[in-house]
């Protein structure tokens, strides 16, 4: 700890925004998964990065941005995870859509599974069990 700064005077409040990278030109299909199929919000991009491409969402209390990675690779293994109300119709949106869909082992308490976005981010969709 730096002299001088006290651990009381210091403290993360939240999580502002989560990024997820995307390959550049398919904002269409970003759009039509986090805006159409998720139900998210678009937001206008501050002028000075709307010329990097990519997009921004918000729903409720969250903040998704998409970044264009020139040398993109989906994250396949580290994911966000959303709570979410309406697990199982989500999941029926989903794969009625054609969204890839998988299961992982129980979690005490929640219902979830993994959803893999168009450039193939993994995604896990989490509810607390009924």
């Amino acid at each position: 700890m730096t002299a001088g700064v006290g651990r009381d005077a210091v403290a993360l409040l939240g999580l502002h925004h989560l990024l997820l990278a995307m390959p550049a030109g398919r904002e269409a299909q970003a759009r039509e998964f986090y805006g159409g199929l998720l139900g998210l919000e678009e937001l206008p991009k501050p002028a000075q990065l709307a010329t990097r491409g990519g997009c921004w969402f918000q729903g409720n209390s969250l903040q998704l941005h998409l970044g264009v990675e020139e040398d993109f690779r989906p994250a396949r293994k580290a994911h966000p995870a959303f709570e979410v109300r309406g697990l199982a119709a989500l999941r029926e949106r989903l794969e009625q859509a054609g969204v890839e869909v998988a299961d992982d082992a129980p979690l005490g308490g929640y219902d979830r599974f993994y959803a893999f976005d168009p450039f193939g981010n993994r995604l896990e969709l989490i509810e607390a069990s009924r």
